[in-house]
């Protein structure tokens, strides 16, 4: 496949998407940066803004698995990545291993904070190094594989606070807000309309998405993509601008200001690979064959916010992570 090709096959995804995702065309374009990253993302809102909905369209138009996690407080670890269960053959009983859920290309890790931390640790082999060990034994995970996890940020009874280590493996942090009053009203319709195709369809069509499912985007036009990105070219002062961004988080005594007082601990030398990647993708999603500082600064708020700990004099000025990454935006400049 050649990469205009699969720059047009992006695109269609993108369109797709836009069109089962009313008024979140942020979050339809982080989708698809996070795909072309070959990263994991975390998306963050409150009820009913369409995270879950976002991932399975995104799975609904690509020519891959789907699998869907439900995380509970009773959830186990073998719930997730599998185990080996004793199965009757030919020369006797034998020990084989049972795939879990998490064995597939897009993986959604539904409520991923209402888990407990050994359910947790079952997510990070997978996420960094794709592959599950179970029983001294190591299976890779498919080549295409994200895991794209949603929590919601104001129930906190009976959810696990994610450890830093399960944080710092998601490549992007992805806020999702509320919709224009225009947004609100083209919802209503599309649901509507998403109503009556399945009445009509009958119920062998499955809720939430078009009883007519068109062409998905293949594995192959991903990979190409991907290849694409790969060559997209980052000259030596926006590579820079990324070290300096990263470096003002570990060092904030450097600048003027509050910031010295609001971060306690700054990003890992992830946060740098995740501006990288990501900023490459925007580009490529541009037509672009190099990356622009604007690049940068538009995935800095979400490859940043969730590597920060902040200091309680931030948290008593409730000075949110997003202010804190607006501020070194508006500090750190091009050397």
């Amino acid at each position: 496949m050649s990469e205009e090709s699969a720059r047009e096959a992006i695109q269609s995804l993108r369109e797709k998407l836009g069109a089962g995702i009313i008024g979140q065309a942020r979050l339809v374009e982080r989708l698809i940066i996070g795909l072309l990253a070959n990263g994991n993302l975390l998306i963050e809102g409150l009820p009913g803004l369409a995270k879950t909905r976002a991932v399975k369209m995104l799975a609904k138009h690509l020519d891959a698995e789907f699998s869907r996690i439900q995380f509970t407080p009773d959830l186990l670890p073998a719930d997730v990545t599998g185990t080996e269960l004793m199965h009757s053959g030919p020369a006797g009983p034998e020990f084989r291993f049972d795939p879990g859920p998490i064995f597939a290309n897009l993986v959604l890790a539904d409520e991923v904070n209402r888990s407990p931390a050994k359910v947790q640790a079952a997510l990070l082999e997978a996420m960094e190094e794709r592959q599950v060990t179970v029983a001294g034994a190591s299976h890779r995970l498919p080549e295409l594989f994200m895991v794209m996890a949603t929590q919601n940020p104001i129930e906190q009874e009976g959810t696990y606070p994610l450890p830093e280590a399960q944080m710092d493996r998601f490549l992007m942090h992805l806020h999702v807000g509320y919709g224009t009053e225009e947004a609100e009203g083209e919802i209503i319709r599309l649901v509507r309309d998403e109503e009556r195709e399945r009445r009509s369809a009958g119920n062998d069509s499955p809720p939430g998405g078009h009883a007519i499912r068109s062409e998905p985007v293949s594995q192959a036009a991903v990979f190409e993509a991907r290849r694409a990105v790969g060559e997209v070219e980052v000259a030596q002062i926006v590579e820079r601008y990324m070290v300096d961004l990263v470096f003002a988080t570990r060092y904030p005594d450097r600048y003027e200001g509050d910031l010295k007082h609001w971060i306690r601990v700054g990003a890992s030398p992830r946060a740098a690979l995740a501006l990288d990647r990501t900023s490459r993708a925007r580009a490529w999603l541009a037509g672009r064959d190099h990356v622009l500082p604007d690049d940068v600064r538009d995935v800095a708020p979400e490859c940043l916010r969730h590597r920060l700990t902040l200091g309680y004099e931030a948290v008593a000025d409730g000075i949110s992570a997003g202010d804190v990454v607006d501020e070194l935006l508006r500090q750190v400049s091009l050397a």
